[in-house]
């Protein structure tokens, strides 16, 4: 068998070598279905779920939190315990989160100004739930959602299951939206004929997905794009490289489309990595999809852990993992990343499944300029000002400025103070 997976010097590595960006194929692909479903409202939102198999015309599009309490009581005990403890441990963290935002109220000149912490209304939750549903995802999403106290909230998901359905009403969604793909994001963004549109769709998903949000994105607001799943890791030669073969399949199991990457300074680590991941895929049930991933994706070996350091920052990437004796050192370096994950005991998956911090994070090199979801992503600061006296300073000020940039009804408003 051939290496599952390329190793190249860092001196041929070029950051735009690893495609993760959405094809303009299916940028327009995903725009026609917006506008199909913009323009026709629920006849098209069924047209698309006949085509793609999400649900047949006797079955509901909307599912109510009815529904899915009967769904949680039909999935076993222990399934829904665990649901129940992933979702307490989501909700402690964004709790935290929560607890460290306050209002404000700040002397100004003439009276006094501030900002109140607004929930979003409206949030629409996108969950994968194709080739590997994510009940994950519905509680990392809802969840965080419910503690911002968003007050209706939406979780979209292909072919639902009892599983999926008990997910969102743990999480405390009020409906699910049983398709998935452009077409649901579209629903959510534009409404139909019987339901409003969200202001917020948030969650990750395949490259339709997430062209569908990059497209409504200003129609509503999108968390991030957030799509196929990403991980670099940085390792030295004190690595355990079965633990981070484990890691890399971890994530190229998720689509083919999904980019693991390790970085090392020692070639021969990088080949045993190689020996095992060949030796993990022989009997790895999804190794199909993890080796058309792998073979996209690349182990790096710079000269140096400082180069190595520069092109994980350059990749920005959605997952870092740190195994490296001196990992709490080096991830005060990393500059751009969704989340990081220090030291061998802190695994990626365990982050997916719910030890605190949220999974839904950006990829595509977007963690330049965005976070990952959290509960500020479902929250709005609204400032306020209540002036009881305007102060003479304050109003030449005003007219002054006005003056400057030509307005001359700004001058006159300030004036009549």
């Amino acid at each position: 068998m051939t290496s599952p997976i390329k190793i190249i010097q860092s001196i041929d590595f070029r950051v735009d070598t690893i495609d993760r960006s959405i094809d303009a194929q299916t940028l327009q692909a995903a725009q026609a279905i917006v506008d199909n479903v913009r323009a026709e409202g629920e006849s098209a939102v069924r047209k698309y779920a006949r085509e793609f198999n999400d649900r047949t015309d006797d079955q509901p599009l909307w599912i109510n939190r009815t529904d899915l309490e009967s769904a949680m009581k039909r999935i076993e005990p222990g399934d829904l315990q665990l649901l129940e403890r992933v979702a307490g441990r989501i909700k402690v963290f964004a709790q935290a989160q929560l607890n460290c935002l306050q209002s404000l109220n700040v002397a100004v000149p003439g009276g006094t100004a501030g900002h109140t912490i607004e929930p979003i209304e409206r949030v629409g939750c996108y969950a994968p739930a194709g080739r590997f549903p994510l009940p994950s995802t519905v509680l990392m999403t809802a969840v965080t959602a419910t503690v911002a106290g968003c007050t209706q909230i939406i979780v979209a998901t292909p072919n639902p299951s009892d599983l999926m359905l008990a997910a969102a009403y743990v999480a405390g969604a009020d409906q699910v939206l049983a398709v998935g793909g452009a077409h649901a994001v579209a629903t959510m963004a534009y409404g139909t004929e019987h339901h409003v549109p969200c202001d917020l769709i948030c969650g990750p998903g395949n490259r339709w997905v997430t062209a569908a949000k990059k497209i409504v994105n200003g129609d509503c607001g999108i968390d991030m794009l957030a799509g196929p799943s990403e991980l670099v890791v940085i390792a030295d030669d004190e690595a355990n490289p079965g633990t981070v073969a484990a890691d890399l399949l971890a994530q190229a199991e998720h689509d083919s489309d999904a980019r693991p990457i390790l970085i090392t300074i020692s070639g021969k680590f990088a080949q045993q990595v190689c020996d095992a991941l060949e030796l993990q895929l022989m009997d790895l049930e999804t190794g199909e999809i993890a080796l058309q991933s792998l073979s996209k994706s690349a182990i790096i070996v710079p000269k140096s852990i400082e180069e190595g350091i520069r092109i994980a920052n350059q990749l920005a990437p959605e997952h870092l993992e740190l195994h490296c004796h001196d990992a709490t050192r080096i991830s005060q370096q990393i500059r751009h990343a969704g989340c990081i994950f220090i030291g061998h005991d802190s695994a990626e998956v365990f982050g997916d499944y719910g030890v605190g911090p949220n999974h839904t994070l950006p990829t595509a090199g977007t963690a330049r300029w965005s976070a990952g979801l959290n509960v500020f992503s479902f929250l709005r600061i609204r400032t306020w000002l209540n002036l009881q006296s305007a102060p003479q300073e304050l109003i030449e000020d005003t007219a002054r400025l006005a003056d400057l940039e030509g307005l001359v009804a700004h001058r006159r408003a300030s004036l009549r103070r």
